[in-house]
């Protein structure tokens, strides 16, 4: 196997996937491993072997892009807001950098989903789309004419840690968040929030999956804890369409696979969306639960001639560190 390659990483709260990414887009090889949980040296030592066997099975080395749980502060380069809480402040990328010997790119997962979905996906030409991760955490990305809109303070789409809008009584003062604060919309629409809200009712632990399950036999419990979670996640979406006003949403993480979603929520929000029609469309990622990954790779862009391209602070920090690149133009695999 031979030709210009991208390795794609998505480093999860329960798993790390690793891919390669042809020119075309398409996934070559594709790597699952199991995250070292509150071990930040074992993640490490993970993304760097997944790298390593992916590069051995394509035959080639290739450029990495990393998605993660979280940003890299703009100011200290140390990792901020992962609900990952073991990469908190640790300086990721320059470790990961180090370990692998050359540059290496990192972003928020749900941008790298945002740009996946944007570039080839469900939002393909379309000049804004709002890219959301319901799994272990909520996040969000934007994509903006296929760009990612990373902000200022590098936390653009972060709307999972915004309050849930418009509560209920009994929704405050909402469940504690990692963060320091209540009722994050994170503490409600993620799979343990889901798992949280079902045991507080029912006093029985159950994961997502299991509750759609007995729903879909007519439990009257797990169908309520559906209800109101449709109508957490209609609110939580109507905040966002107020003021991004996407022409579509793209559904990621395991919470994506709910196929109720789909169809009962765009029902909802439109009572709390401040527009006398809304023509946002919910949808699936077309590259499902790989989507994130395929957005890590896209993190490297490449030529007209298929080679991806190093520039700018990559380039001088490939120089600072004494590597170069296979060639004398700022193209090509940058090696030791």
């Amino acid at each position: 196997m031979s030709g210009p390659f991208r390795i794609g990483i998505d480093l999860g709260g329960t798993k790390i996937e690793g891919a390669a990414v042809d020119v075309s887009g398409s996934m070559r090889v594709r790597r699952r491993v199991a995250t070292p949980v509150q071990n930040y040296r074992a993640t490490i030592d993970a993304i760097i072997a997944l790298v390593r066997g992916i590069e051995q099975e394509i035959g080639v080395t290739a450029s990495v892009g990393i998605g993660i749980p979280g940003a890299v502060s703009p100011k200290t380069g140390l990792i901020k807001n992962a609900n990952s809480t073991w990469l908190i402040g640790r300086p990721l990328q320059r470790d990961i950098e180090t370990a692998l010997g050359r540059p290496t790119r990192l972003a928020n997962d749900a941008n790298c989903f945002a740009l996946s979905e944007a570039t080839d996906g469900a939002g393909a030409g379309i000049d804004a789309v709002f890219g959301v991760i319901l799994g272990t955490g909520v996040g969000g990305g934007i994509a903006i004419k296929g760009q990612i809109l990373v902000g200022a303070n590098a936390i653009a789409g972060e709307w999972g840690h915004n309050p849930i809008p418009w509560r209920r009584q009994e929704e405050l003062p909402g469940p504690q968040c990692y963060c320091g604060k209540r009722g994050c919309l994170e503490t409600f629409l993620s799979g343990p929030g889901m798992s949280r809200d079902f045991f507080n009712a029912v006093e029985k632990n159950l994961d997502p999956p299991e509750i759609v399950r007995l729903a879909e036999g007519n439990d009257d419990a797990a169908e309520a804890c559906l209800r109101r979670y449709e109508d957490r996640l209609a609110r939580g979406l109507a905040h966002v369409i107020n003021i991004l006003d996407p022409e579509v949403i793209v559904l990621g993480g395991g919470m994506s696979n709910i196929q109720r979603l789909y169809h009962n929520v765009p029902r909802l929000w439109g009572q709390y969306v401040f527009s006398d029609r809304v023509e946002t469309k919910l949808v699936r990622p077309v590259h499902g639960d790989s989507s994130g990954t395929r957005g890590a790779a896209w993190l490297w862009p490449v030529d007209q001639h298929g080679i991806w391209t190093c520039q700018g602070a990559d380039q001088a920090s490939a120089r600072d560190a004494g590597w170069k690149t296979d060639r004398s133009t700022s193209t090509g695999l940058w090696m030791p």
